[in-house]
C-alpha cells in the first residue's frame, strides 16, 4: 500500500513546475510560493483518512461526476430544516427525491442584516450560529458521504464582509491589512476605475466604491458592506486558498466559486474576465488535484455558454470542473413567454457544438433572480426585437400584467431609467399554478402542472447535471411574507426563498393532489433519465426542425440508441412532426408510434420518443 505522504509528494511533483511558473509569473515572489507549498502540505496533513480514501477512489474513476444518475438539489438550510442537524435528519427525504448532489446555500458566518443572503462572509471557518457549528457541517458531510450524496457549498472569493477580521484591521490601518483590499485616500483613482467598470447593482448599490467614516475609500463592487479582495497581493491568494482547503477538509465534495470573473482588478479595464483570473483558477484546480483530488470546482460565470467556455480551461490545463448554464435558463423562460423556440434552438446549437468534456449545471430556478441577458443583437436582427421593449414584455408577462398570462412573479432591481429589471418567483408560480389555485380553476391547474413538468423535462433533456430548487419538486408557491420582514422587504428574491412547506410535501404520495402529480411525475422523469444511455453527458446531441416555431426538437444518440425530445412551449394544441423514420415509443407514457412524422402535442407538453425499430 502506498504511503499517504508519497501520494501527496507525487501529486505535488506532477504539478509543481507549472504551479511555480504561474505563481511566480503573477507575483514574482519565490518566498511567498515557498509558504504556499508549505500551506498545501499542512492542509494535506489535516485531511482525514475517509477523505483520503475517497480521493484515491475518485482519482481512479475521473468521470464519476459525469454520469447521468447524478441529480442535484439546492436549498437554504434554515428554510428547509432549521439548521444543519435538521438537514441531516431529512436526508431520507432528499434521497426519496432521487437527489445525490446537495447544494447548501451560503451558511458561513455573516452579519445579520448586512449579508446579501450569506455572500458577505465575516469568517470562512465558522457557521452562522443559528444554523449550527463547523462540527455540525462536517457531521452532515459525513452522513451524506455514507449515503452517496455529494455536498456542495459556496466559496465567496471576490470579497469579505466589512466585519471580517482582515477588514476590521484594515479599517484601523493595522500594517499589512489595507493591502488585502483596495484602499484609497482620495477619489482620484476610484473615479478612474468607475470610468470603465460597470455597476453590478446600479439601483440598490450604485457605484463601485464606498467612503468610510474615517474618510478612506474602499472598493465595493457589490454592496458597501462587501469589500473587494486584492488578489494582486499573494497573501490574499495564499490565505483564501487555505480557507478553501479548510472547507474541503470538512468533507465538501464541490466548492462553488462565487463571482469568479470579478476577482482580478486592473485600472483601465472593466475588471471582468481578465487573463489573471484564469491563472488563479488554474492554480486552484491544481491545488485541489494535489491536496483533495475528489473535490470539484464549480464556477459561477454569468455569461452565455460560448463565452464561459474559457473557464473550463483546456484538456491539458483544465480550470473549473463544471459551470452554470445561466443563459439557457433565462432563454427557457423567454421561450415560454414568447411561444417561439428560435432563440432557444440557436442557444442549444451553440451548446451542442462545444466539446463534450465541458460539463454544465442546468436548472430552471435557483436562489437568485432571472436576468434577461439574452442575445438581443440576434433577436433584433431576426425578429426586430428592441431590447428594452422585449425586457418589459417578459417582465409584464411573468408578473401577470399581459393578457393571457397566469404567471405570478415580482421584479428585482427595477431600473426605470434603463427599462431593465430582473424577475423573481418560484417555478410553480411562474408556470401559473398560483393563479389556478387562487381562482380554483381545475383546468388551469392541470395546464400549469403540465407546463411545470415540461420545463423540468426540458432541463433533464440537456447534457450535464440537472439541479432542482428545493420546493419545486412539490410545486411550492411564492412566499409573500417577506414583505413584512424589515430585513427582507427590500429584496424581492425572498419571494422564492420561503420556508419549505412540509405539510404540503406530505401530499407527494397522493396522485390526486397537485403535489403528488408533480412529485411523482418528476421522479418518473428522473428515473427514466438515469436508466436511458441517450442521456449520457457524452452523447451526440443536436436540434431538429419541427416546422413549427412553437416546438423545439432535441435529438440524442448514444450506444446505438436514439431519443427524440419534443417540447411545445406554447399554450396551444400543436400538430407537428419530425423528419425521422422508424418506430418510436414515448418513454413517459408508453405510447407507441409507427411514425413520428405526424404528432399531436397538448399545450405546454413534451414527448420523449425512443427509437425501437428502423
Amino acid at each position: 500500500m502506498k504511503h499517504p505522504t508519497t501520494e501527496f509528494t507525487n501529486r505535488l511533483a506532477r504539478h509543481h513546475d507549472e504551479l511555480k511558473w504561474l505563481y511566480c509569473e503573477l507575483y514574482h515572489d519565490e518566498e511567498a510560493f515557498a509558504y504556499f507549498v508549505q500551506m498545501l502540505k499542512r492542509s494535506w496533513d489535516q485531511r482525514k483518512t475517509a477523505l483520503r480514501n475517497q480521493d484515491v477512489k475518485r482519482e481512479a474513476d475521473p468521470d464519476w461526476y459525469r454520469r447521468r444518475e447524478l441529480l442535484g438539489m439546492m436549498l437554504y438550510v434554515n428554510a428547509f430544516a432549521g439548521d444543519l442537524n435538521g438537514v441531516k435528519g431529512k436526508l431520507k427525504y432528499i434521497q426519496e427525491c432521487g437527489v445525490n448532489y446537495l447544494h447548501l446555500m451560503p451558511l458561513l458566518a455573516s452579519p445579520k442584516g448586512r449579508s446579501d443572503g450569506g455572500y458577505a462572509v465575516s469568517d470562512f471557518r465558522s457557521v452562522q450560529p443559528e444554523l449550527g457549528t463547523m462540527d455540525d457541517l462536517e457531521a452532515l458531510a459525513d452522513a451524506c458521504r455514507r449515503r452517496g450524496i455529494c455536498l456542495c457549498l459556496d466559496f465567496v472569493m471576490n470579497h469579505t464582509s466589512e466585519d471580517h477580521e482582515w477588514a476590521q484591521k484594515a479599517r484601523v490601518n493595522e500594517p499589512g491589512y489595507r493591502d488585502r483590499y483596495f484602499f484609497y485616500d482620495s477619489w482620484d483613482v476610484p473615479r478612474k476605475f468607475e470610468e470603465t467598470v460597470p455597476q453590478v447593482f446600479p439601483t440598490t448599490a450604485p457605484g463601485s466604491f464606498t467612503q468610510l467614516e474615517n474618510g478612506s475609500i474602499v472598493m465595493t463592487n457589490f454592496y458597501p458592506y462587501q469589500w473587494d479582495l486584492n488578489y494582486a497581493n499573494p497573501v490574499v491568494f495564499n490565505d483564501m486558498t487555505e480557507n478553501l482547503l479548510y472547507l474541503a477538509n470538512r468533507g465538501l465534495d464541490v466548492i462553488r466559486l462565487d463571482a469568479v470573473p470579478y476577482i482580478w482588478k486592473q485600472l483601465g479595464t472593466d475588471c471582468r474576465n481578465l487573463p489573471q483570473v484564469h491563472t488563479l483558477v488554474r492554480m486552484m484546480r491544481m491545488v485541489c488535484e494535489i491536496v483533495c483530488p475528489s473535490v470539484l470546482l464549480l464556477g459561477e460565470v454569468v455569461m452565455e455558454p460560448a463565452k464561459v467556455a474559457p473557464y473550463f480551461g483546456t484538456p491539458e490545463k483544465p480550470e473549473c470542473h463544471m459551470l452554470y448554464n445561466v443563459t439557457t435558463m433565462a432563454t427557457t423562460w423567454h421561450t415560454l413567454a414568447a411561444g417561439d423556440v428560435s432563440l432557444l434552438r440557436r442557444q442549444m446549437d451553440i451548446v451542442c457544438s462545444l466539446p463534450k468534456d465541458f460539463l454544465f449545471l442546468n436548472y430552471l430556478r435557483c436562489h437568485d433572480d432571472i436576468g434577461w441577458g439574452l442575445d438581443y443583437p440576434w433577436l433584433g436582427q431576426t425578429a426586430g426585437a428592441n431590447e428594452v421593449a422585449h425586457k418589459k414584455f417578459l417582465n409584464d408577462w411573468f408578473t401577470g400584467k399581459r393578457p393571457g398570462s397566469d404567471s405570478r412573479g415580482e421584479l428585482y432591481n427595477d431600473d426605470p431609467r434603463l427599462g431593465d429589471a430582473r424577475l423573481c418567483g418560484t417555478t410553480a408560480s411562474l408556470c401559473g399554478t398560483e393563479a389556478a389555485v387562487y381562482e380554483k380553476d381545475g383546468g388551469k391547474l392541470e395546464r400549469s402542472i403540465a407546463c411545470d413538468l415540461t420545463l423540468h423535462a426540458w432541463m433533464l433533456s440537456q447534457s450535464g447535471i440537472p439541479v432542482v430548487y428545493s420546493g419545486d419538486e412539490v410545486g411550492q408557491l411564492n412566499d409573500y411574507s417577506y414583505h413584512n420582514d424589515p430585513e427582507k422587504r427590500d429584496d424581492s428574491r425572498y419571494i422564492h426563498r420561503g420556508d419549505f412547506q412540509w405539510d404540503l410535501a406530505q401530499l407527494r404520495t397522493d396522485p390526486e393532489t397537485r403535489q403528488g402529480k408533480l412529485f411523482q411525475g418528476l421522479r418518473r422523469l428522473e428515473q427514466l433519465r438515469a436508466e436511458e444511455p441517450c442521456f449520457d453527458a457524452r452523447a451526440d446531441v443536436w436540434t431538429l426542425d419541427s416546422g413549427d416555431k412553437r416546438v423545439l426538437v432535441l435529438c440524442r444518440r448514444a450506444e446505438g440508441r436514439e431519443l427524440v425530445c419534443l417540447f411545445n412551449f406554447s399554450g396551444d394544441f400543436v400538430h407537428t412532426g419530425v423528419d425521422r423514420d422508424g418506430r418510436y415509443t414515448e418513454l413517459m407514457y408508453g405510447q407507441e408510434y409507427d411514425s413520428v412524422r405526424s404528432l399531436d402535442l397538448w399545450p405546454n407538453s413534451f414527448m420523449w420518443l425512443l427509437k425501437t425499430e428502423d
